[in-house]
C-alpha cells in the first residue's frame, strides 16, 4: 500500500512537507512521481525522483520552490514544498509505476 501524508492548511509563502510511505514493500528499487489535481482540473505531475535519488524532475509550476528526496532506510519519499501560493492547492498523490497511493490534501489559504 502506497499513502501521502502530510497534507494541511498553510499560508501563502509557508512550506509543507509531504511523505510517501509505502507499506508491505520496499520503494527501494522504484522511481516515485508526484502528482496534484486542483478542483475542476486534471492530475498533473510535478515531480519525479529516479529510484537511485541520483535523478530528479519538476514542472515548470513548481521548480524552484519544490524539491524531492528519498530515505529508502524509512521506506520514505519526500516532497519539500516551499513558498506556497494558492495555485498550489490541490490533492497530492504520489505514484509508483501505475499503482497510485491514496492522497493528501493541501490548501493554501489566509
Amino acid at each position: 500500500q502506497l499513502q501521502a501524508f502530510g497534507g494541511g492548511l498553510v499560508q501563502p509563502g509557508g512550506s509543507l512537507r509531504l511523505s510517501c510511505i509505502g507499506s508491505g514493500f520496499s520503494l527501494e528499487h522504484y522511481a516515485i512521481g508526484w502528482f496534484r489535481q486542483a478542483p475542476g482540473k486534471e492530475r498533473e505531475v510535478i515531480a519525479c525522483i529516479s529510484n537511485s535519488g541520483d535523478r530528479v524532475y519538476f514542472s515548470d509550476s513548481v521548480k524552484g520552490r519544490f524539491t524531492v528526496s528519498r530515505d529508502d532506510a524509512k521506506n520514505t519519499v519526500y516532497l519539500q514544498m516551499n513558498s506556497l501560493k494558492p495555485e498550489d492547492t490541490a490533492v497530492y498523490y504520489c505514484k509508483i509505476g501505475p499503482n497510485w497511493g491514496q492522497g493528501t490534501q493541501v490548501t493554501v489559504s489566509s
